[in-house]
């Protein structure tokens, strides 16, 4: 059976479709991360293999990949994008390869148009076009000087405010975060957030939605500190494609989006009053099934061109 292959990859799992030639799904998995920025490239082409790998052993016939679409976040400075595509096809040897940012695929699941992404994950960053179909992005260049407003940074937060807190709010919120990582004490935090940040605070994002949801004042005052910044980001990159005035759809997306009923809405209330003319939304394929469709046309447009 001949498939095509559409991976989403970020700083903390790849999502994999496969899909026939007819533009059937056949089959989905997931793999470890796949940022290059973050955990080297062999490592993130490793992380794309294993999606691979454990999407294809469920279908019953032997296959063969005639494609690959991938929007890996960390992709985006020309020079890792031409790194990247180099160890993707040490991977995936004679297979046409479509390598592009995740920030590409929700947006290209939009209406055409002026359209908005702002995807909230382990990272953060928004994408737009406008009417001429110019693409411009905001942020997304790892946790150092940007990603503001995202898992990273709301666990970041997260533990230097109850680590450093004296009220209830802060204690209790302190117990379940270190219970969450499995952690003794800040010291141990400290350790393993040394050797590896983005395996600790993007995973305390889960215990800041869950106190939010539960009404923690502490918990719900860092989630509305992101929203404001996510917000301005969607605003400033709105107003930098000359669109912030207009009706346009403004895709969320994201591992953080759908999480906490109190950060949807909150970010949800920003962006509104940021952009009171945006009709916020979520893409209407996943990501990774956007990335299959992008490498069915691919072929489609190849033998067609034979």
């Amino acid at each position: 059976m001949r498939i095509v292959l559409g991976f989403d990859g970020g700083g903390t799992k790849t999502e994999c479709v496969a899909m026939d030639m007819s533009g059937a799904v056949v089959a989905r998995s997931r793999g470890p991360a796949s940022n290059p920025t973050r955990i080297g490239f062999e490592s993130a082409a490793d992380g794309v293999k294993q999606a691979a790998t454990l999407t294809t052993a469920v279908l019953a016939e032997p296959v063969e990949v005639v494609s690959i679409c991938a929007g890996l976040a960390g992709t985006a400075k020309p020079e890792n994008h031409a790194r990247m595509l180099l160890v993707l096809q040490e991977e995936f040897p004679g297979v046409a390869i479509d390598l592009r940012t995740d920030l590409d695929l929700p947006l290209a699941a939009t209406p055409e148009g002026p359209a908005i992404v702002l995807l909230v994950g382990t990272g953060s960053a928004a994408i737009g076009r406008d009417a001429a179909s110019r693409q411009l992005r905001e942020g997304g260049f790892g946790p150092s000087g940007s990603d503001e407003g995202s898992a990273f940074d709301i666990g970041r937060s997260a533990v230097l405010a109850a680590r450093q807190g004296s009220s209830n709010e802060a204690d209790d919120l302190a117990r379940q975060i270190l219970r969450h990582l499995g952690s003794a004490n800040w010291q141990q935090v400290d350790a393993k957030s040394a050797s590896n940040p983005d395996e600790v605070f993007p995973r305390v994002f889960p215990v800041v939605a869950a106190s939010a949801d539960a009404g923690n004042p502490l918990a719900q005052s860092l989630l509305n500190h992101a929203a404001i910044r996510l917000a301005a980001l969607a605003k400033h990159l709105a107003e930098s494609l000359g669109i912030a005035q207009q009706a346009f759809p403004l895709a969320k997306a994201g591992g953080t989006i759908g999480r906490s009923q109190f950060f949807d809405r909150a970010l949800d209330q920003e962006l509104r009053t940021a952009l009171p003319h945006a009709v916020i939304g979520w893409p209407q394929t996943d990501a990774a099934e956007t990335a299959a469709r992008i490498a069915l046309r691919s072929i489609a447009g190849r033998e067609l061109a034979r």
